[in-house]
C-alpha cells in the first residue's frame, strides 16, 4: 500500500509533528506500507510571520496536480492545516479521492496569542478543513473529548511512541549536581507557557533546550537560566537524563512527545492537569500534575525514576504506526467497501532471511 502524506511541517523544523512523520515513515516501511511526502522543500518558502524559524511553502497548485498524479497513491493522508494541506484537500476534493487528516496543533490559541484572532474563528476553520476528509486522527482522548465539544466529526485514535533505546536514563549531570537540575525541551516560543516555567520562584537550576522566537529575549531576561539552543539525538538524551524534574508549562499542545522522552530517561514530569499531561503522566508515579507548577515540581522531585522509566515502555513507535495504517486501512478502505491494498510483507521477510 502507498501512501502520500502532505505535510507543511517538516525539516529542519524541530517539532512534535515532524518527529511523528519521520518514525512513521522508518515504521511503516518495515510494516509493508510505503510511505511518500509532499514537503515544502520541494516548494518555493517564504518565513512564517513572526516566527521566522518556520518556513511557509508557496505551492502552484499545478505541481501538487502533477506531483499526485505521478505519485498515483492508494490513500492520501493531510497532516496539516497549511498551504500544502490546502491545496491537497483541493486535488482530493475534486478529485474524489477519499483522504484522512490530523489534528496536531491548536492553531486557534497560537493565532489568538500573536494576533488577537478570536479563536472561534480559527475553529470554524479547521472544522471546516477536517470535515471534508473521511477521518481525524487525534493523539489523545482528552484532545478528543474538546474536539467533539466543538463540532469535530468522525475522529480515530493515534498514540505517539518514544525511542526507548536513545532516551533512557545515564549516569550524567551535564548541568552539574549542587543542586535540583529543572528542565524544559521545545519551541521557545509565547504560546509554549515558558515564563510560567522560568518564573517559578523554586530551588534549582533552569535549563531550557531548543530554539523558537522569543530565545534572545529570554535569554537577555533570565540570565541566571542556561539556554543549550537546539539539541538532537544523543546531545537530547544527555540532557534528559542530567535533569531532576522536566517541567512542561504548555496549555496548548494536543500530546507532548517530549513527556514521553521526558519518562523514558527516567525524569519525573511537572506540569498543569491539562491536554497531553492528563494522558501521558501517571500522578504520583511518573509526575505530578497541579494547576501551581511550584508544587507539581516539589511532589515531581520526591518521585522514584526506576518507576518513572517504567512508564514509558509500554509506548513504542511500531505500535503508533501500526495505528496509522489501520486508521488509514479503515477509513478509506473498509468503511467504502473498497479493496484494502496488499501490503508488502518486508518485516517478516526480513525475520526470515535473520533466521536462516
Amino acid at each position: 500500500m502507498r501512501v502520500l502524506v502532505a505535510t507543511d511541517a517538516w525539516r529542519p523544523q524541530v517539532n512534535g509533528v515532524v518527529r511523528t512523520y519521520e518514525r512513521l515513515l522508518e515504521e511503516a516501511e518495515e510494516l509493508g506500507c510505503e510511505i511518500t511526502l509532499l514537503t515544502p522543500q520541494e516548494f518555493h518558502t517564504v518565513p512564517c510571520p513572526t516566527y521566522p524559524e518556520i518556513r511557509l511553502a508557496l505551492p502552484a497548485y499545478s505541481y501538487v496536480i502533477e506531483r499526485l498524479d505521478l505519485i498515483n497513491p492508494d490513500a492520501v493522508h493531510i497532516a496539516t492545516e497549511g498551504p500544502i494541506g490546502w491545496m491537497t484537500r483541493r486535488y482530493c476534493k475534486k478529485r474524489g479521492v477519499p483522504f484522512t487528516t490530523a489534528f496536531h496543533t491548536r492553531f486557534p490559541e497560537y493565532v489568538s496569542s500573536r494576533f488577537g484572532v478570536p479563536e472561534a474563528w480559527t475553529y470554524a476553520l479547521q472544522r471546516r478543513f477536517h470535515a471534508a476528509g473521511a477521518g481525524m486522527m487525534v493523539a489523545s482522548e482528552s484532545l478528543r473529548r474538546d474536539l467533539e465539544a466543538r463540532g469535530f466529526e468522525r475522529m480515530m485514535s493515534w498514540t505517539r511512541g518514544v525511542d526507548t533505546d536513545l532516551f533512557r536514563p545515564r549516569d550524567i549531570r551535564l548541568f552539574g549536581s549542587d543542586e535540583p537540575v529543572l528542565l524544559y525541551v521545545g519551541r521557545v516560543a509565547i504560546e509554549k507557557n515558558i515564563k510560567a516555567f522560568l518564573d517559578l520562584d523554586v530551588a534549582g537550576r533552569k535549563v531550557v533546550v531548543g530554539s523558537g522566537p522569543m530565545l534572545e529575549t529570554y535569554k537577555a531576561a533570565y540570565p541566571d537560566v542556561t539556554f543549550t539552543g537546539k539539541l538532537v539525538g544523543e546531545a537530547l538524551a544527555d540532557a534528559y537524563a542530567s535533569a531532576d524534574v522536566f517541567v512542561f508549562p504548555s496549555l496548548t499542545d494536543t500530546f507532548g512527545i517530549v513527556l514521553l522522552e521526558a519518562i523514558a530517561s527516567g525524569v519525573p514530569v511537572a506540569a498543569f492537569p491539562v491536554t497531553g499531561p492528563i494522558d501521558n503522566v501517571t500522578p504520583g508515579v511518573t509526575g505530578a500534575l497541579n494547576e501551581d507548577l511550584a508544587v507539581a515540581v516539589s511532589a515531581a522531585l520526591e518521585l522514584d525514576r526506576a518507576k518513572v522509566r517504567e512508564g514509558a515502555l509500554s509506548f513504542s513507535w511500531e505500535n503508533a504506526a501500526r495505528m496509522f495504517i489501520g486508521n488509514i486501512e479503515n477509513a478509506l478502505f473498509a468503511r467504502q467497501g473498497r479493496r484494502v491494498p496488499q501490503r508488502k510483507r518486508r518485516r517478516l521477510i526480513k525475520r526470515r532471511a535473520e533466521a536462516r
